[in-house]
């Protein structure tokens, strides 16, 4: 009798002959997800707030840079969706053009283990631009300052873990009518923004703001008082401008935190349609990073032209060194541009309008790497109980879990133990290791997989004969590079900490042990791991 008779026939090597995924988006969904993963509001906006750092280089200029150095990274990507459009993205990419291992130990460290300490800090933007801004303005400032509590702190984290579940569990469809919606709406509010600050004299905002602050607060005179107090702590805002380069080009790694993600969405690319088209989603891609780049420059010219261009920079080096002047909470600028209007109603609804940036942004903290863990459970690396999808809306749930619960409890750990707090500090910086993987990949695709990269469209993009794709890896390499030697080696970035470096190498040390266990199980069911990066997955 054969052994398929007795049905112990050999195990295969994916879980079954298709994912079960569906392309459930289109490229203009991949579009607006790319720019609520760049986001300017949620992202960008904490981030400019820390140019007090280097205050020699020009922010605007740095943006800029930014910009059309990631637009390499997007050239990258996108020559890797084309070849390999399917769910995982960098695992899936790592894993064949790489190896197995590599594959899985930089996407469960990037894109799993990482994003649990994620949630903390989206709660956090939460926090600064949402809670603590609307019960501000409604006169409550004690209340709005317990959201930086302890306390406050871990019940916006839940909040924020249970947003992010909620919108992964319904679905890629649910999920892109609901950052549809907020995309449109957070442009709304970006318009009426743009209109308030347009319409608005120097001198009447800061009429407006020294009675917000005076009535909010009981601060006088704030607005002199802010440039007072940074003056006597020695620091001096740059005149908006192009400025010296080197100054400049330190402020890139600090731009990076918001810059580098219009490729979060590629691990999705096996459920959004024209994934093989490299024009389109070159196109979604590029479209998500410029509209970034180019609502950031809009902010800042108008933040200079309204608040006044020392003062924002004043503003926010104040509340870091916390001045005697300085605000109490995040000097959140749509916040201040509310003040403009004397009305607390109009105020909120502002507000809240603005905060649909953040609430179609806050499933990117588990969409995305949800399909990272499924895949390489579809790869059998994994328990088959994180490949296996929801029949009704096609959500791996086991892997929405696996992303869910770790977060609660880190969650707490962030909350209330200061030690750990500082865990999260290279949160960035593993995830363009991550990405360093994928560039290394790309360039040596044509070597590594021929047939692989020949049969691809990303084989036909050349300039002047060359293939485009593989130079932009090789930049994308360099940009990865001089970001991470910043990271690692100017202290100015705070993500060099060593507890916080132990820490990461904990998690590459618990990639590296679950793979080699996988691998020792899977070899005694008689599946040999190191031939996936030998075959591609059907969707």
């Amino acid at each position: 009798m054969t052994a398929g008779a007795l049905g112990e026939e050999r195990p295969t090597l994916f879980l079954r002959k298709a994912t079960g995924l569906v392309r459930g988006w289109s490229v203009r969904d991949s579009m607006i997800y790319a720019c609520l993963s760049t986001n300017v509001v949620t992202l960008g906006m904490v981030e400019w707030a820390s140019q007090s750092a280097f205050p020699k280089g020009q922010l605007l200029t740095s943006i800029v840079i930014s910009g059309i150095w990631v637009s390499f990274l997007v050239v990258a990507y996108t020559g890797l969706v084309v070849t390999i459009p399917r769910a995982g993205g960098d695992y899936v990419w790592q894993s064949r053009i790489l190896t197995s291992g590599i594959g899985f130990v930089l996407a469960a460290v990037g894109w799993w283990f990482i994003l649990w300490l994620w949630a903390p800090i989206y709660g956090a933007v939460l926090s600064e631009e949402f809670f603590q801004p609307i019960f501000a303005t409604l006169g409550h400032p004690s209340q709005a300052a317990w959201f930086a509590s302890h306390n406050g702190t871990f019940v916006v984290t839940l909040i924020t873990i249970a947003l992010a579940g909620i919108l992964v569990s319904v679905g890629m469809a649910g999920y892109a009518k609901v950052q549809k919606w907020c995309f449109i709406g957070g442009m709304v509010g970006f318009a009426i923004i743009v209109i308030l600050l347009l319409a608005t004299s120097r001198s009447s905002f800061i009429s407006s703001f020294n009675g917000a602050t005076s009535r909010i607060w009981g601060l006088s005179n704030a607005y002199a008082g802010t440039s007072a107090d940074t003056a006597k702590a020695g620091y001096v805002a740059p005149s908006m401008g192009f400025g010296p380069l080197g100054p400049t080009m330190l402020l890139v790694p600090m731009m990076m935190f918001y810059l580098l993600w219009p490729n979060w969405g590629t691990t999705l690319y096996g459920e959004i349609r024209g994934a093989s088209d490299f024009k389109r989603v070159l196109a979604g891609m590029m479209g998500g990073l410029w509209t970034t780049v180019l609502l950031s420059v809009v902010f800042l010219l108008l933040f200079a032209k309204t608040f006044g261009w020392a003062f924002y920079q004043n503003v926010n080096a104040d509340w870091l060194a916390a001045g005697k002047s300085a605000l109490p909470i995040f000097p959140y600028p749509v916040l201040l541009a509310s003040w403009i209007i004397h009305n607390t109603g109009i105020q909120v609804i502002l507000l809240l309008l603005m905060s649909l940036w953040f609430f179609g942004w806050v499933g990117t903290l588990f969409l995305s790497s949800t399909r990272v863990i499924f895949a390489a459970a579809f790869d059998r690396v994994l328990p088959d109980a994180a490949a296996q999808v929801s029949e009704k809306r096609r959500v791996p749930v086991a892997s929405l879990f696996l992303m869910l619960l770790p977060a609660v409890g880190l969650g707490a750990l962030y909350s209330y133990n200061s030690t750990f707090h500082s865990y999260t500090l290279d949160a960035t910086l593993v995830i363009a290791v991550t990405y360093l993987g994928s560039a290394i990949a790309v360039v040596i695709l044509p070597l590594r997989k021929p047939d692989l990269w020949y049969a691809s469209p990303a084989s036909k993009i050349k300039l002047f004969g060359v293939p485009v794709v593989p130079v932009a890896g090789v930049v994308t390499v360099a940009l990865l590079v001089y970001n991470l030697y910043e990271w690692l080696s100017n202290n100015t970035y705070g993500v060099n900490a060593h507890d916080s470096l132990y820490y990461m190498g904990g998690m590459y040390l618990l990639g590296i042990a679950i793979y080699v266990g996988a691998r020792l199980i899977r070899n005694r069911q008689g599946i040999n791991l190191s031939l996936i990066n030998k075959e591609i997955p059907v969707e």
